[in-house]
C-alpha cells in the first residue's frame, strides 16, 4: 500500500478507515501522539519515540496499557504493509470511545490506538529555508505532544501564504520553538538552544544534534535566547523528524545565517550518516 492506514488493529488503505464518532480524538483532541522517519523499512530512532509517546501518555493521564513490545509490532505491521521507499510514521492514542463528557470516562474506556504511513519526499538538508515569527499563543503544555495543534496549524497556513517553509514562536522576546520544528542558533562556535521546559516539545531531533555537536566539539548551551538574538545569530536551524535539519536563510523577509557554513556542513553531515546507519542504508 502507498498509504497504510491502522486502527485498533484493523489495516487498510488509510482512505478507507472509518473512526468512531465518539472517538474522543474527535471531539475533545484528547489524546497524544508521535512520529517518526521510515527508510529502508526502518523506523529511524523509534525507541527514543516511543520514550516521548509513553510520557505524554502519562502526564495527560491516558491509561494506555499496550506494552513497547506490543506497540513495536503493530508499527512494524504498518511498515512491512508499505510499500513506499520513504514515509512519515505517524502514531496517535486518543482516551477511548466515550459519550461527550469533559470528565474522564470510567475505566471501561479503553485508548484507542491509530496508525499512519504516508510517503514523504523531504528536502535535502542543505536547503536553506524561509521563515516568519509569530506571538506564541499556545497554552503552557507544549512538551507534551498532544492533538491539539490548531495554533500550529493556523501559523503553518500563515508560513505558506507568505511563501515560506516555517514559522518561529516567540512568547514576548522569547523565542520558543516552530509551529512543527525545534530552532536552535549558533552563535561564535556555540550552539545554542532553548531548554526542555513546557514552552517547547523536546524534539527528538534536536537531542541527536545536541549529542553530534558534543562529538564534533563544539559547544552547547540549552537556554533561551531573544529575538534579537536569533535575527543576529551566525546560523539558525529549524529541526523535526520529518526532515531532519536545515538552515535558514531568512526571517520575516531579513536574511539571517550565512556566517558558520563549516560548522553547519559538519554538524549536517554527521546527521545525514547517523541517519543512514539508524535505517540499516550503511
Amino acid at each position: 500500500m502507498n498509504r497504510v492506514g491502522y486502527y485498533n488493529g484493523e489495516i487498510a488503505p488509510v482512505e478507507e478507515l472509518k473512526v468512531p464518532v465518539l472517538d474522543r480524538a474527535y471531539y475533545f483532541g484528547d489524546g497524544v501522539y508521535d512520529a517518526t522517519s521510515v527508510a529502508n523499512g526502518r523506523a529511524f530512532a523509534l525507541e527514543e519515540h516511543l520514550d516521548r509517546f509513553y510520557n505524554s501518555c502519562r502526564m495527560l493521564f491516558i491509561p494506555f496499557e499496550m506494552s513497547r513490545e506490543e506497540l513495536t509490532g503493530e508499527l512494524e505491521k504498518v511498515i512491512r504493509a508499505f510499500d513506499g521507499e520513504y514515509g512519515l510514521l505517524y502514531w496517535q492514542a486518543s482516551r477511548g470511545t466515550a459519550y461527550r463528557g469533559h470528565k474522564f470516562p470510567g475505566k471501561e474506556v479503553k485508548p484507542n490506538l491509530m496508525i499512519m504511513l504516508n510517503p514523504i519526499h523531504p528536502d535535502p538538508m542543505s536547503k536553506k529555508v524561509k521563515l516568519i515569527t509569530m506571538e506564541d499563543t499556545r497554552y503552557f503544555h507544549c512538551n507534551i505532544k498532544t492533538l491539539n495543534l490548531i495554533p500550529n496549524v493556523m501559523a503553518a497556513e500563515k508560513a505558506e501564504a507568505m511563501g515560506c517553509d516555517e514559522t518561529v514562536f516567540h512568547r514576548g522576546d522569547r523565542v520558543t520553538e516552530c509551529a512543527h520544528s525545534n530552532v536552535s542558533i549558533i552563535k561564535d562556535g556555540v550552539l545554542r538552544t532553548a531548554p526542555c521546559d513546557n514552552l517547547i516539545l523536546p524534539g527528538i531531533t534536536r537531542k541527536h544534534m545536541i549529542e553530534l555537536a558534543h562529538e564534533l566539539d563544539i559547544p552547547v548551551v540549552e537556554e533561551s535566547f531573544t529575538l534579537e538574538e536569533l535575527f543576529r545569530a551566525d546560523e539558525v536551524i529549524v529541526s523535526r523528524s520529518g526532515a531532519l535539519c536545515h538552515g535558514a536563510e531568512s526571517i520575516d523577509g531579513k536574511p539571517v545565517g550565512g556566517r558558520a557554513p563549516e560548522i553547519l556542513e559538519k554538524l549536517f553531515a554527521a546527521y545525514e550518516e547517523k541517519f543512514q546507519k539508524g535505517t540499516g542504508q550503511k
